[in-house]
């Protein structure tokens, strides 16, 4: 295997992974998701690569080693939607993924959740990032800021290994990571509106530390935004997801907030015209209705808000209209992931190389 070592956890559909393969580069080594429906589409789009499904019972000094660790964990325990109870939540599972980090060790770790996250947990996040020996980096985009049609608000952190002193690592630009000197520019299609943007910083040598470093995206800047979709009769993360978050509950879903052209699927998007033209453009497909014949919410038309290629979840076989549903308002923009870590590791001014090392077997199957 030639280039980066990624591991991912909470894979979810994958958009995280594909944003970090787009700016790095890299092959994965192991995806983590016991999500019968993830599971499934992870199957099916990486067959060879193994998933260590549950990542609270996984031996990390058995899984073979990583470059970049990366994870969108469980939005539920800081969000709206799962009643904000933060770390008394059954869900929250940062404490396994300090642990993986902690025996892993790996150079980078990219991560990805809810805005409210910064107000709740975040500091935790902070002071293990800082006891194991990273520097952190982080930001606040919204999906709407690379042209998607909702706004979506997340929260990403870039953390960089220090080395043994605690000094932060040598530097020497980002073009060393992003392929070229242009690499850090806006791609063709983004739509990048982002003055004022003070991304967070917190140094390993001060994991103590009581200030939380906020990052602010600039001005929204693109009128009238998709209605809101949630699941019927299961809460939603409406104040920082274009459409709802689902807690997996199987109701069918509607649309909410919308014109009635543009909940029963018609060619007439009305005020949401603008937004969906250019997620349009953007994306280079046209939008499909947003209802099926019985005026559920659609998958292909979610499959499409994420910026994912037509079928990246709803080809998949064996699917159920509920388990891609779950997968798609769990997951993640890929464009918008890009977008974040373009920003954050020009910030960071990473400088990474592939590592060198003979694979050996893994209890797991996996060369490591």
């Amino acid at each position: 295997m030639t280039g980066l070592r990624l591991g991912s956890l909470c894979s979810g559909y994958g958009g995280l992974d594909m944003a970090v393969r787009s700016v790095l580069g890299g092959d994965l080594v192991w995806v983590a998701d016991p999500d019968p429906g993830a599971a499934r589409i992870l199957a099916h789009h990486h067959p060879q690569v193994p998933n260590l499904e549950d990542i609270t019972t996984v031996g990390w000094a058995d899984v073979p080693s990583v470059d970049v660790l990366l994870g969108g964990y469980p939005c539920q325990p800081f969000s709206t939607a799962g009643r904000r109870k933060g770390t008394a939540d059954d869900r929250h599972i940062w404490p396994h993924i300090a642990r993986a980090l902690g025996v892993l060790r790996p150079r980078i770790a990219i991560f990805e959740n809810v805005a409210g996250h910064l107000r709740l947990g975040f500091d935790t996040v902070l002071a293990d990032l800082a006891r194991l020996g990273f520097d952190a980096e982080w930001c606040l985009v919204r999906a709407s800021e690379v042209g998607a049609p909702h706004r979506r608000e997340r929260l990403f952190i870039l953390a960089t290994a220090a080395d043994a002193s605690g000094r932060e690592p040598e530097r020497r630009g980002v073009a060393g990571v992003l392929g070229g000197p242009s690499a850090a520019e806006p791609r063709q299609g983004d739509q990048r509106q982002w003055a004022g943007d003070t991304p967070g910083h917190r140094r390993s040598a001060a994991p103590n530390s009581p200030s939380i470093g906020l990052g602010h995206s600039g001005p929204q800047g693109f009128g009238g935004l998709a209605p809101t979709a949630v699941a019927g009769g299961a809460a939603a993360d409406a104040n920082s997801s274009g459409f709802g978050r689902r807690e997996g509950r199987p109701e069918p879903a509607r649309i909410e907030g919308g014109s009635d052209a543009a909940s029963s699927g018609a060619p007439d998007w009305g005020k949401f015209a603008p937004a969906v033209a250019r997620w349009e453009h953007a994306t280079g497909r046209r939008a499909p209705r947003a209802t099926d014949d019985r005026r559920r919410l659609s998958p292909a038309f979610v499959e499409w808000l994420m910026g994912l290629p037509a079928g990246h979840v709803t080809d998949v076989p064996g699917l159920t209209r509920t388990q891609q549903l779950k997968a798609l308002g769990n997951g993640v923009v890929p464009r918008q992931a890009e977008a974040a870590l373009r920003l954050l590791a020009a910030r960071a001014e990473l400088h990474i190389t592939p590592s060198t090392h003979t694979p050996h077997r893994s209890p797991h199957g996996i060369a490591a």
